[in-house]
């Protein structure tokens, strides 16, 4: 259940300030949504399979402290970041 190149460079370049950003917070954010997003699909289908859910909860988790963090740091970058994203506050 990992993302495919394709899926993980267009999330990047959807967020990304410079052609080398590629771990900042926002890119971060980013990844961790379209991994978030193919783990709840794949759980939609497999609705007993625990250790995925585990995983799951583990990533909204890290997105939320890289959500909490960028909103501290810098918050025009947040806001702007979670209307790209399409994440409610």
């Amino acid at each position: 259940m990992t993302l495919t190149k394709r899926i993980k460079t267009a999330a990047i370049k959807k967020v990304q300030k410079s052609d080398k950003d590629t771990g900042s917070a926002g890119v971060q954010v980013s990844i961790l949504s379209k991994k978030i997003d193919k783990l709840a699909a794949h759980l939609k289908k497999n609705h007993k399979d625990t250790h995925s859910r585990k995983g799951l909860l583990q990533m909204v988790a890290d997105r939320r402290k890289h959500l909490k963090y960028l909103e501290k740091k810098d918050s025009n970058t947040y806001t702007e970041l979670v209307k790209t994203l399409g994440l409610k506050k």
